[in-house]
């Protein structure tokens, strides 16, 4: 990895505006998903798909804007292809905070704290952190390709 692929990939400002984008797609998954449920009577595990795809589509265009805003080709088509990626970058991140979230509560471990057990969520801003670094990686790389000159 060159310098500049190394420096481009682990700049601060870059990554925490990737996180800041982050929180936002979460307040629009959060918000959409429950407005879903709430509002309309969907069923929550496809009102969670939604709430996640609005949430990605968000945090593309604003990625895409702001985050990657120097990176990448112009024009339609490289941009329909950074969103494809993206799509599938962050279904990847999905699936390792499934794979962790499940995983670590196979431990059968409790932290009972006034009468809750606190491992049913202790393993959720786990996995969230390992798939936000892990989308972090994947966005930069695969879909803004931040180091190819």
């Amino acid at each position: 990895m060159s310098n500049r692929s190394f420096d481009a990939l682990f700049s601060g400002v870059r990554f925490g505006k990737f996180v800041s984008v982050g929180a936002v797609g979460a307040v629009f998954d959060m918000t959409t998903t429950t407005a879903l449920i709430v509002l309309l009577g969907v069923l929550g595990e496809y009102a969670k798909l939604v709430g996640a795809e609005v949430a990605i589509i968000v945090m593309f265009v604003i990625n895409e804007n702001w985050t990657f805003a120097d990176e990448g080709a112009g024009g339609t088509l490289p941009t329909i292809r950074r969103f494809l990626t993206s799509n599938l970058v962050r279904s990847g991140g999905l699936a390792l905070q499934f794979f962790i979230v499940r995983s670590l509560r196979q431990l059968d471990l409790s932290v009972i704290v006034f009468g809750f057990d606190f491992w049913q969520v202790i393993p959720i801003p786990i996995a969230i952190a390992a798939s936000m670094l892990v989308n972090y990686v994947a966005e930069s790389t695969f879909t803004w390709r931040i180091s190819r000159p």
